[in-house]
Parts: C-alpha cells; structure tokens; sequence
C-alpha cells in the first residue's frame, strides 16, 4: 500500500498487509513511488527464494533477537528453543545462516521470555553446518522450558557510519576487515540490499564521497547483487578515493495505495 500527500494513514492501515512497517508508505509526489517499486519488486523476489528455517524476532536488526525455529515447513510454524538445548557452537551456525557476522552476545530471556511452541530438540552443531537444522541433534526430555528461551545477537556484517543515525552515513562492511564500499559500479539495487540487510527500509538517497586520498576499500560485483546474493558475498579488494554515502528510510512507517502489480 502507499498514499500520497493527504492519504488517510488510519484506512490505509487498515488495508495493508502485515507487519505494516514493511507495506505501508507515504510519499509526498508520485514520482517518488519509482524507487519504491524498484525496492518492492526486489524484496518479493527475494522473499520466493527465501527457504530460511531460523530467524531472531524481537531484536533491532535481522541479526538480534529471539531465536526461532521452523519446526514445521509445510504449515510454517515456528518454535522457541530453550537455553539449556542450545550453545556457542548452534550460535555460530545461526549467525552464518543468516548471513550476520560471529555471535556477539548469547543470553537467555535477553529478547523476551519463551514463546510456545517449543522446540523438543538438543542441537549438537559442530559450529561449521551452514544450516542449524544440518547440525546433530538429540531428543529434549522437557515439552516445555522453565529456564529462559535463546536470546543472540551476531555481528552485523553492514554498517553506516558518520551519519545522523544508525541509517545514514559512509557504506563499510565486513569481511574479515572493516572497509568503506567504492562508490565505481554501485546501483541503486546496491542500496536497496544495503538498507534491507541494515534492517532500514528502502533507499532514500545515495552519493558519490570523494576522500583527500587512495585507501583499500570493497568493490561490489554488480552481477552478483543483482542476482539476490548479500553484499558481503559480492565483493573484491580494491584500492580508491571514492567511497558510497547512503540514506535509509529507517524503517519509518509510510503509508501505501495499491498500484499494479510488478514482475520478477
């Protein structure tokens, strides 16, 4: 859904889909609405290769929260799984699968208590699975847990920095190093995946910063993003004066009016 200018937000609303932070915009001029489609198209694309079997809900970003367990494809439900059945090792599994960086902090209840249903499984991960559900696991003797549900927070592998929030800034991520991105072949689909993985909507605006001098940076393989892979999947050391600012809409609630649909 978007509306334009005076929409009724409460309708609107009403309508929209949810989480109403991923459906709904507002946009002053119908031009606006361009950039928002391109980023809409992408997500639905993305989301019909999604096969994810674990996610953190509760948290700040994709990487934090409460961890959750598919325990059942076909009717997509999603499980607790207790403190007690799970380690540094399942923690080092969960981050990778999800595309974040080493686990950070491992606490129980840190996302909020356990949620039924819950998941009835030891996990025995080696830490080297690129899937938790991959990992060995044994049966649980407990139904329920009276301990604390797994709250994890990994590494983002994506940051802005220098900017007037968490979503604005100088583009630097993480392979083994922190780096700013070269500005030489960046895409607006770039900034699409960038705000996405940041956990900060759609792009507002990106530009080219020129430094006083050469430094080594990551330069994104265009190809490769453009086929719906991370940006830290898509990039090879280069040396360069011009590196990516970014603007994120912050995930700020925006209202939506229905327009047609749009293709993969």
């Amino acid at each position: 859904m978007s509306g334009v200018k005076n929409a009724d937000m409460a309708q609107l609303r009403s309508i929209a889909s949810d989480p109403k932070e991923s459906h709904m915009y507002y946009i002053e001029q119908f031009l606006s609405f361009l950039d928002i489609a391109k980023n809409l198209n992408i997500d639905l694309c993305n989301s019909t290769k999604s096969l994810d079997s674990v996610r953190l809900v509760n948290g700040t970003s994709l990487c934090s929260g409460r961890l959750e367990v598919k325990s059942n494809q076909s009717n997509q439900l999603w499980s607790s799984v207790c403190e007690a059945d799970f380690d540094q090792q399942d923690a080092e599994v969960v981050c990778r699968e999800l595309g974040c960086g080493a686990p950070s902090v491992l606490q129980g209840a840190l996302y909020g208590e356990v949620e039924a249903p819950m998941w009835t499984r030891q996990f025995q991960c080696g830490g080297n699975e690129s899937s938790l559900l991959d990992c060995r696991s044994s049966d649980s003797a407990r139904t329920t847990c009276s301990l604390k549900s797994v709250g994890l927070t990994c590494s983002e592998p994506v940051r802005l920095v220098g900017g007037a929030s968490r979503c604005a800034g100088t583009l630097q991520v993480n392979r083994g190093e922190w780096r700013p991105v070269d500005n030489d072949g960046w895409t607006l689909k770039g900034a699409a995946v960038a705000c996405r993985e940041l956990n900060c909507g759609f792009a507002v605006s990106t530009r080219r910063r020129e430094e006083s001098s050469y430094s080594s940076v990551w330069r994104i393989n265009t190809d490769c993003v453009h086929s719906g892979f991370m940006l830290k999947e898509c990039l090879s050391s280069a040396s360069s004066s011009s590196t990516v600012e970014l603007t994120c809409s912050e995930t700020q609630r925006v209202s939506a009016q229905q327009h047609g649909g749009l293709g993969c």
